[in-house]
């Protein structure tokens, strides 16, 4: 049986075949540059995060999967029109810490007010922005000692999928228990296996 990397590879083989690469001819025909691209997808995630925060769910998953979409499709362009670049990489990783941030928030105040105000829903907010941001300071910090920190189970793109599938569904709740719970676990799986992983003094 294939494990969890073997998937991964093979989702992302027929992604990128499938639509990544049509996409970013397309937007490369249309003179979008990957730090435009990285731009428009943040400006898609704000405005996302604000849907959410008054309840229009639907629109607001159908905006995170845009604006997710531009994200994937960023590193892309770079790629083929050999604009890789440092910069370029450090405001990817940080509008996609900022993107995450907002939705989040924006489902914290959801549940600050009305019929639906929940404690509970403001908490596990808070936690899945904690969590998410652990998952990838472990990372940063395990590969700057040499580790990789590429393990766990909810990284950025398994989150993406569960907010958008739990927002269209109308379940704001249930994304937040799942990255709530998840977001912390993930990051302390991630934690452990670079932890073993780095070499003793």
């Amino acid at each position: 049986m294939p494990d969890l990397q073997t998937l991964r590879y093979g989702l992302r083989r027929s992604v990128t075949k499938w639509f990544e690469r049509p996409a970013v001819a397309v937007l490369i025909a249309l003179k979008v540059s990957p730090n435009g691209a990285t731009v428009i997808g943040l400006m898609i995630a704000l405005v996302a995060a604000y849907f959410v925060s008054e309840g229009d769910f639907l629109l607001g998953g159908v905006l995170v999967l845009v604006g997710a979409t531009f994200d994937l499709l960023d590193g892309g362009i770079a790629r083929a029109t050999n604009s890789v670049s440092k910069r370029g990489a450090l405001t990817d990783s940080v509008f996609d810490r900022v993107s995450e941030i907002a939705l989040l928030i924006g489902l914290g105040m959801y549940f600050t007010s009305g019929i639906d105000a929940s404690q509970t829903g403001v908490l596990l907010a808070y936690v899945a922005i904690g969590g998410s941001l652990m998952v990838s300071y472990v990372r940063a910090r395990a590969e700057g000692l040499g580790a990789k920190g590429t393990a766990g189970f909810l990284t950025r793109p398994e989150r993406i999928v569960i907010t958008v599938i739990g927002l269209v569904l109308g379940s704001p709740m249930a994304v937040l228990w799942i990255l709530g719970i998840g977001t912390p676990l993930s990051a302390a799986w991630r934690f452990v296996d670079a932890w073993r992983a780095i070499e003793t003094d």
